[in-house]
């Protein structure tokens, strides 16, 4: 314990740097994948061919090693932040893709039907009644993705991508020596923790951005 406790007292700034670039990654991608994820729900959520198409290749690229996917990744983008991202970005689809489809379906076609009855265009209904319920189920999705992105993230490590992967990778590579165990454990605590934080914050934007309605 001393030695965790002496290890993280004298890399204080490097152990700072590592946790911020580690969220940034996870969350610029995260956003991205949001983007393109209720995207594609948007387009298929209707045809229910599409919907099953959209999720199996979501699904299928989820079942690839991340280990195979950085490997594949790094011929045509090189090492750094570029693949780490692309790669994190597609691991994050599934879950929003599968939850804006649910989110969407799952909506009251009286509550639609009503709504074009006033006179609103399909873009209206879609923007103010249809994702506005559908939100919840969407940011589900962004927290289910971003828990597992906060640990596929340390295996990027593997192709020089951000984050306290590297930590993790270099602690493992020194085993034997005394400060690969504190190394290791504390890339993985402080994952844990980032972890739980970033759920909470996401929590906080649920509670903040679903209305009353929706969420009693």
């Amino acid at each position: 314990m001393q030695q965790l406790w002496d290890f993280v007292s004298a890399r204080k700034q490097q152990l700072l740097t590592d946790s911020f670039l580690h969220v940034s990654a996870v969350v610029q991608s995260v956003v991205i994948a949001t983007v393109v994820a209720v995207a594609i729900g948007i387009l298929v959520y209707r045809s229910p061919a599409g919907s099953a198409i959209a999720t199996a290749l979501a699904s299928t690229i989820l079942t690839i090693p991340s280990f195979a996917l950085l490997g594949l990744l790094i011929p045509i983008l090189g090492l750094g932040v570029a693949p780490t991202v692309t790669a994190l970005v597609l691991y994050a689809l599934l879950p929003i893709i599968r939850n804006t489809i649910l989110g969407l379906a799952s909506v009251d076609p009286a509550v639609t039907d009503a709504a074009r009855g006033v006179g609103m265009s399909r873009t209206t209904v879609l923007s103010r009644i249809e994702l506005p319920l559908a939100w919840p189920s969407i940011l589900t999705g962004m927290r289910v993705s971003t828990q597992m992105l906060m640990g596929i993230l340390a295996i990027a490590a593997y192709a020089k991508g951000p984050g306290l992967g590297n930590l993790i990778f270099s602690g493992l590579s020194r085993v034997g020596s005394p400060t690969a165990i504190p190394q290791a454990l504390t890339g993985t605590v402080l994952i844990v923790i980032l972890a739980l934080v970033l759920d909470g914050i996401l929590a906080v934007i649920g509670r903040l951005t679903t209305s009353r309605g929706i969420r009693d």
